[in-house]
């Protein structure tokens, strides 16, 4: 497996900078995704390590503890939500991970210059395509599909940091579940959904506002307050299936697809965990994929906050991997047993630091770490436990910034050697000479 490690970066580290830190577009450079190709350009900055694990799909494998949570999170709705014997929801587990920016953020009313939108954030394949960074980027064309009730779960990519609870990749269930005006008041034919202002036949004709913390302005009160009890109760109803009786607290939060939003987090481990976001979907969303009679609430969660939580898992890298003392631990369990991951053995770290002098162009402040990070994720791969900003220095005559990182190797499943840790440090030195330009202390 060494060997072939290194052989892989030999070949593809030259190859990963010109295609990835150049700022020259490159519109005559192909770049092939899942047997499609796409045409690179200026934002094109994925990588061959995260083009490889696209098709991992951890969630559907059985014996994964995110497909153990998953299947629990798709059980309780399917139990919770059924109408003439048939789940409400329906499920989406295998969407393309390649997306259009419209998708991941035009459609769901992210401004333009909102930070998830910048390259240091996000994989892109062009500057119309990326790789998903959430899987509300498919909400709007289930929307549009006719869909009413409907789980999109997968794995979703962002640029991050690294350590043992960041990894590029992680795996995602979001939700909508609308209602039209019979659904949400069926007692009650005096309530309306919508302001007598507003006319759902013309959605496009009034300025939908979120001026107003409590609801946008084209719902009422009532239907606001009741979508918002239905949303905050599902969601209490799975977290107590997942964790059991526990305490928990709702914290006001914005995002740009709902309004008004919220954060839940529960009291585990003497510590306020973030769980989930939610709120109530934006009618201009509704609107544009289709008739104009319903409401809606939505949320987002992840399965490897979960899953580390529920299982006590200490390294997110675990989820990836393939030892079988790892997987043994959840193969063939029952999904509701209270399972907590012990260790098969715990392998040494060896943390080597890398300084380097910036070059003229760049700053402390405009220096991307980000764009470091990724680096070191494609040469050093899965060994690599954490990296972190150790120190920021700026020489008091020439001006000149330099920063310098410790990073912390250490392999899941057997011992490294600090000689070839050395190798691969060195190798991430050569890389960062080649890619950002900077010069080695």
């Amino acid at each position: 497996m060494t060997k072939l490690f290194f052989k892989y970066n030999r070949i593809v580290i030259s190859a990963l900078h010109r295609l990835k830190y150049s700022t020259v577009p490159k519109t005559d450079s192909k770049l092939s995704i899942n047997g499609t190709e796409f045409v690179t350009d200026d934002y094109t900055n994925v990588t061959p390590k995260i083009l490889s694990y696209l098709n991992r799909n951890l969630h559907l494998d059985k014996g994964n503890p995110l497909s153990m949570v998953r299947q629990r999170i798709v059980n309780y709705f399917y139990s919770s939500f059924t109408h003439r014997g048939s789940p409400d929801f329906s499920v989406y587990d295998n969407l393309s991970p390649i997306v259009s920016t419209k998708q991941n953020f035009d459609d769901l009313l992210i401004p333009l210059d909102h930070p998830s939108r910048v390259k240091s954030d996000c994989y892109y394949v062009n500057r119309s395509t990326l790789l998903r960074a959430h899987m509300t980027a498919h909400q709007s064309e289930l929307l549009r599909s006719g869909l009413d009730n409907f789980l999109m779960i997968g794995p979703v990519y962002r640029r991050d940091e690294i350590d043992s609870t960041h990894f590029p990749i992680f795996h995602q269930v979001d939700a909508v579940r609308s209602q039209r005006r019979d659904q949400l008041f069926p007692k009650n034919e005096d309530l309306e959904l919508f302001e007598p202002t507003f006319d759902p036949t013309k959605p496009h004709t009034f300025t939908n506002s979120i001026s107003d913390p409590t609801k946008q302005s084209c719902h009422t009160l009532e239907a606001t307050k009741l979508i918002e009890h239905q949303l905050k109760d599902h969601l209490l109803g799975l977290i107590k299936v997942l964790f059991g009786d526990i305490k928990y607290r709702w914290v006001d939060a914005y995002f740009p697809f709902t309004h008004p939003s919220w954060e839940l987090e529960i009291y585990y481990n003497n510590n306020w965990l973030e769980v989930l976001g939610c709120g109530v979907v934006r009618n201009e969303i509704l609107a544009k994929a289709g008739p104009n009679n319903s409401i809606a609430y939505a949320f987002g969660l992840g399965l490897e906050r979960l899953a580390m939580a529920l299982y006590k898992i200490p390294d997110i890298r675990l989820m990836w991997s393939n030892d079988s003392g790892f997987l043994s631990q959840f193969q063939n369990k029952d999904l509701n047993a209270k399972i907590t991951y012990k260790p098969v053995s715990v392998y040494p770290q060896c943390t080597n630091d890398i300084s380097f002098w910036l070059p003229g162009h760049l700053s402390i402040d405009t220096f991307m770490s980000n764009d470091f990070y990724d680096l070191v994720r494609d040469v050093g791969g899965d060994i690599v436990e954490q990296v972190k900003l150790k120190d920021k220095f700026e020489h008091p005559k020439s001006k000149k910034h330099s920063l310098c990182y410790s990073i912390v190797y250490r392999h899941l499943e057997r011992t490294l050697t600090q000689a070839e840790v050395n190798r691969v440090h060195k190798e991430i030195e050569t890389a960062a000479i080649s890619a950002f330009n900077v010069v080695i202390r």
